[in-house]
């Protein structure tokens, strides 16, 4: 009855414990970063240093000229969901396993194929995609914890930021989405009918991506025309008419937006439209 007893109580504390939870040790984050006309993703695991040895020869962590996993547990991914451009080389969309080399002045980064890979076990230096290397910067202030992130957001570029230790690397990576968004206002302008919907667009990119400022005014003026209670597309107007440099038409086209706004009750815009006015 006893042994009976001890055995049931054995039991039940085995299952007690394996409902526990512990916290990883490394855990695990997931950023999703909107890029150009699509988007990146990244998983990786975050050590901490825990006051081992960082970056050096032969240490605990990361050590120099060494392949490295990029952080902890299994490789740090990337997944491109439009082609960019990395290391000179453009790449497809897809997945990708992330390795560093770490060294003082500059880190290797490589680019592979190894999708399930563990850390760097099963590495082929034959599934590289792309290796190249970047500087290294050196941070005033120690980071704990193992932390990559995304920065610089442009429209065609961003960098990914290796953070450890005293370590900043900056990865450039950049995409080309100026051509396409060429070839898709010209398709839209160039249709029979034109859909009014098209005009601020196509202003927007001759505006701010060609500078070619009497395209942009010539398709901001068939979108007012189109839509005249608009109070936005006369804020661009004005803005198109101060850099060709006619402060009148702007002024005129910034107190239409202002009455416009007004009217719709934006007072954001009517705040915009205001300051662009004093700066004439």
């Amino acid at each position: 009855m006893k042994r009976t007893l001890l055995l049931a109580a054995l039991c039940c504390s085995i299952g007690a414990f394996s409902q526990i939870r512990m916290p990883a040790p490394s855990p695990t984050q997931k950023i999703t970063q909107d890029f150009g006309m699509g988007g990146i993703e990244l998983i990786y695991s975050r050590p901490n240093i825990k006051g081992r040895t960082l970056m050096k020869e032969n240490s605990d962590l990361a050590p120099l000229d060494k392949l490295w996993r990029t952080g902890a547990n299994a490789a740090t991914r990337l997944k491109f969901t439009d082609n960019v451009t990395i290391g000179g080389k453009l790449l497809d969309t897809g997945s990708y396993v992330l390795y560093t080399v770490p060294s003082k002045d500059y880190w290797e980064v490589v680019l592979n194929k190894g999708l399930g890979n563990w850390g760097t076990d099963g590495y082929k230096e034959a599934e590289d995609v792309v290796r190249f290397k970047v500087k290294a910067d050196k941070l005033p202030v120690p980071v704990e914890t193992f932390t990559m992130q995304f920065a610089n957001i442009q429209a065609e570029s961003c960098e990914l930021h290796i953070i450890w230790g005293n370590a900043l690397v900056r990865i450039p990576i950049s995409t080309n989405i100026k051509d396409r968004l060429r070839a898709q206002v010209e398709k839209s302008m160039s249709a029979d009918p034109v859909n009014p919907a098209a005009y601020q667009p196509a202003a927007t990119f001759y505006y701010e991506w060609e500078k070619n400022l009497p395209k942009a005014l010539n398709a901001i003026n068939k979108a007012t025309q189109a839509n005249p209670q608009g109070f936005w597309l006369f804020l661009l107007k004005a803005r198109i008419e101060k850099d060709m440099g006619d402060k009148v038409a702007a002024k005129a086209s910034a107190q239409k937006c202002i009455e416009l706004a007004t009217t719709a009750k934006n007072d954001e815009y009517v705040k915009l439209a205001t300051a662009l006015i004093k700066s004439l």
